[in-house]
């Protein structure tokens, strides 16, 4: 496999980070069998269960070492609710040790959650992606319809005043809410003492997903059904905006009825979906680098903490969702996450701070050396989380969730390989290993579900960059980054000149053009510094 999936720069911080990862996602992988039918997925770090979040974000990275991407997601669709709802996970295993010991099959939906939905879309379309099944996609596409129809439409999930999906008061997109001491735990129900409010992690999530759609219907060739969920998710995005942008990042939550916590200013919670937020494309690029330079604030802010990757900041007062462990700085209470962290990267080499998203890259690789492994989330002081202080009932050292966070800001970042269809036929090449110091790179990514792949070497000489690509058929828009004071002179493609455009993002110079990848194909950008 190694040689079907790699980066080769000579610098260890990058050419390890994919075994690394897998060796992580090998120890993660849980078989299931239901009514006598095999079900691979990976767990998540705290249980022994499939959780769509999880596995929706994993599947970035598991994709390219797992054959078996389609059958837990089948299975997730197969045990849909006629309203569209989904689960949230299903296990065979006793999860709470010693209390809980019957190895039943279990299904889970947490009521208050509101975002399970759009994770079951974006794991189809991740499988899609990768194994390029047009019939299975094509199968489920009535299951993401009515997915979102539900998200979209049923009382407990969609404020029509506001046209956005709502949501019990919950820390970000996490699964318990407050209750003012109404309840004697963490609370996952609805019920009369529910506090209501507008996340903007719900509302990204759902813009995403309504583009998924949309793209899956312009595949079919369904233009009418294409243009309802481009109307949709315009009109979401546009009420996200409105209604949960502060001037700096999204406020954590905007509340619907009357809640006030002692000591809280919502507005000033910078909460861990904000970097999502970017990748998902709901953001503009100002409001993107606005939301970077927050994080970049606070990390000189906060020169305590080995990294800004907050779940939330400032936390909320200790133990006030009801659990005496959910103290300041202690797992989604403002605890440090590589979920974070990989999506912050991303997010960065996205928006003209290429040298901030390397930095996040080489502090997660020293995390992950010091420490043998890599944990869902970090006390501030870097200690991993530990079984006794969190609510969860283990803590692993092989997290999938933020390491495959970390993986994608690798590849799609940093190597800069994005698929835009399937199987590689159409995708974005956008390596930017000058922000690495990095002159010379190798890489390249499989799919074993299909076999398909891509290819590149990368070569920056003084006055010109080099690549050679191999991806057979695929249409390929290249996105390069170029050195501070270069200027352009001339784009080859197999020594024959083309048109290219220029592109300033921040302080940052690309190179746009557009080619046919015929087997090999060679591509010279020259320059003058």
């Amino acid at each position: 496999m190694m040689d079907d999936c790699f980066i080769r720069t000579g610098k260890r911080e990058f050419d390890e980070l994919i075994p690394k990862v897998q060796s992580f996602l090998k120890e993660d992988i849980l078989d299931i069998e239901v009514d006598g039918q095999p079900i691979r997925g990976y767990r998540s770090p705290d249980t022994p269960s499939i959780w769509i979040r999880d596995y929706s974000d994993m599947l970035r990275g598991v994709r390219y070492f797992e054959k078996d991407i389609k059958s837990a997601i089948r299975h997730f669709a197969d045990t849909q609710a006629a309203n569209g709802r989904i689960f949230d996970y299903f296990t065979t295993s006793p999860e709470k040790l010693p209390c809980e010991r019957e190895n039943w099959t279990k299904y889970v939906r947490v009521p208050v959650e509101a975002d399970v939905e759009y994770r079951f879309i974006k794991a189809a379309h991740l499988s899609w992606q990768a194994h390029g099944d047009d019939d299975w996609i094509h199968s489920l596409l009535p299951n993401l319809e009515k997915a979102l129809q539900y998200a979209l439409n049923h009382p407990q999930r969609f404020d029509h005043v506001n046209g956005l999906v709502k949501r019990p008061y919950t820390i970000d997109t996490w699964d318990f809410a407050y209750t003012a001491g109404k309840h004697d735990w963490l609370q996952f129900q609805i019920d009369e003492n529910t506090f209501w409010g507008i996340s903007h992690a719900d509302n990204s999530g759902y813009f995403e997903a309504l583009n998924i759609v949309q793209n899956l219907y312009k595949y079919f060739d369904d233009d009418e059904k294409a243009e309802h969920y481009n109307l949709q998710s315009v009109q979401l995005k546009a009420n996200c905006n409105k209604l949960c942008w502060n001037g700096s990042f999204y406020t954590h939550f905007v509340k619907l009825n009357s809640c006030e916590i002692q000591g809280v200013d919502e507005a000033d919670q910078l909460s861990l979906s904000n970097p999502m937020a970017i990748n998902r494309g709901i953001t503009t690029i100002d409001q993107a680098r606005s939301i970077l330079e927050e994080y970049r604030k606070r990390r000189n802010q906060h020169k305590n903490y080995f990294a800004e990757w907050y779940s939330i900041d400032p936390p909320f007062p200790d133990g006030i969702f009801g659990d005496e462990k959910l103290l300041g700085g202690a797992y989604i209470n403002g605890g440090i996450f590589p979920l974070v962290g990989g999506e912050l990267a991303k997010a960065a080499f996205e928006s003209g701070y290429e040298n901030y998203g390397v930095d996040i890259l080489l502090r997660y690789y020293q995390l992950i050396e010091q420490h043998n492994g890599s944990w869902l989330w970090y006390f501030p002081d870097g200690s991993p989380s530990t079984a006794e202080a969190s609510t969860s009932p283990e803590a692993t050292s092989t997290d999938g969730w933020g390491s495959t966070a970390m993986l994608h800001a690798l590849i799609s970042g940093l190597a800069g390989i994005e698929d835009q269809s399937k199987q590689f036929k159409n995708i974005r090449l956008a390596p930017r290993w000058l922000a690495a110091n990095t002159n010379r790179a190798h890489v390249k990514l499989s799919y074993p579900s299909s076999a398909a792949s891509i290819e590149y070497e990368y070569e920056y000489l003084p006055d010109n960059i080099k690549l050679k690509v191999r991806s057979p058929g695929s249409l390929a828009s290249i996105h390069l980054l170029l050195p501070e004071a270069a200027s352009v002179t001339k784009v080859e493609i197999n020594s024959e000149p083309i048109r290219f455009t220029r592109e300033t993002i921040g302080e940052s110079k690309y190179v746009n053009f557009t080619t046919r990848i015929i087997q090999l194909t060679s591509i010279e950008v020259h320059f003058q510094s």
